[in-house]
């Protein structure tokens, strides 16, 4: 995904001359530049209050102030960890990165699809390799949970190998690390999701990070396109491993919430609004299957309402990034202030009471945003 982010750059008083026609003009990739370069000059707002109690979070014995996060996709390349951390996420996921640069796919590899608050993208895990990415990270302190999204080379003879790279090389530097297997825009990258190749995966990525100096928690990121019967099958593999936890979900390329629209037809990821629903679905059938093994929500949020329900379907955190393409930089703040309505609402004092408060309803698709 690109953060093209038209109407959070009309936030920025640096680029409050361009306007929002102009912005949507501009190409979404280089729309997503001058957002990082206005981030990395400090042009973005900091948050200007502290968090909630009602929003602390403890993940994989990680203290969050609150608990949601920016997703991978935007800051590729560890370019702008720190601001966006002062911008108010609890947790900020860098990458993906690779161990080799790699430029991606051709372009044109992102399409917005305005009128359903959806992106589709092809990106290809575009980004400038692990030496960039540590060289930025080493030695920098942000006031959030830093996450790095690890990934495979295209041409690699073993994707395999390649994660292993990556636990080696932010295993230390990182607070957690995600295992990012469910992009559709690496051909045979998805195969690892199942059985014996998922075993080998988790077998030898987790065995690299025993040898780490730090026990570094690890997500496994996993697509909305698996069935019940691959959830099943997941299950039973992750279950019998020291995983951390799991990321519901990335990307579909389910086309049925978009069909007949501008840009639908385009090959790569959905993400976005119409997402939410099958992301959510998804969310809360792996909840029922891996008890309470720490779930990040992900996929379609774009509201207060929407935020709670991936809360209530069974994440234990959430992450978004496309629904501040249409939503905006103050997205964040919305959020968070229907999260603590909503604990103050049910008589709590922590959202982690809500936590998978609506597991059922949602994972038999009986739920609805209200």
């Amino acid at each position: 995904m690109i953060f093209s982010a038209l109407s959070p750059l009309l936030r920025i008083p640096a680029l409050s001359g361009l306007t929002r026609e102009a912005l949507l003009k501009m190409d979404a990739e280089t729309a997503h530049g001058a957002t990082i370069t206005a981030l990395r000059l400090g042009l973005a707002p900091e948050q200007s209050h502290p968090d909630g109690a009602e929003l602390r979070t403890t993940l994989c014995g990680l203290d969050l102030t609150n608990p949601i996060g920016m997703a991978a996709g935007f800051d590729k390349n560890a370019e702008v960890p720190r601001p966006l951390a002062l911008m108010g996420f609890g947790m900020v996921e860098i990458g993906t990165v690779t161990p080799r640069p790699q430029a991606g796919n051709p372009r044109p590899r992102l399409f917005r699809i305005g009128s359903a608050e959806g992106v589709i993208n092809r990106m290809g895990f575009n980004n400038e390799g692990h030496d960039a990415a540590f060289a930025r990270l080493k030695g920098q302190r942000i006031p959030a949970a830093l996450g790095v999204n690890i990934g495979a080379n295209k041409d690699s003879d073993d994707f395999v190998l390649d994660y292993v790279l990556g636990v080696r090389r932010f295993a230390d530097l990182a607070d957690y690390l995600t295992v990012n297997v469910s992009s559709p825009n690496t051909p045979g990258l998805r195969n690892l999701q199942a059985d014996e190749a998922l075993r080998r995966l988790l077998g030898e990525v987790l065995a690299a990070r025993a040898k780490a100096k730090t026990r570094v928690p690890v997500f496994l990121k996993i697509a909305p396109d698996l069935d019940e019967a691959a959830l099943d099958a997941l299950a039973a593999v992750v279950l019998a491993t020291d995983l951390d936890g799991l990321i519901v979900s990335n990307t579909t390329i389910a086309r049925d919430a978009v069909a007949g629209l501008e840009n639908a037809s385009e090959t790569g990821g959905l993400s976005g609004k119409p997402l939410f629903d099958l992301s959510t679905r998804r969310l809360a059938q792996t909840r029922q299957r891996v008890g309470a093994l720490p779930i990040i929500g992900v996929g379609g949020i774009h509201s207060p309402q929407s935020a709670l329900a991936k809360v209530q379907a069974g994440a234990n955190a959430i992450q978004l990034y496309s629904a501040m393409v249409f939503g905006g930089l103050d997205m964040l703040d919305q959020l968070k202030r229907g999260l603590v309505a909503a604990v103050r609402a049910e008589g709590k004092t922590n959202i982690s009471e809500i936590v998978g408060t609506q597991v059922d309803d949602w994972a038999a698709g009986r739920a609805r945003l209200n």
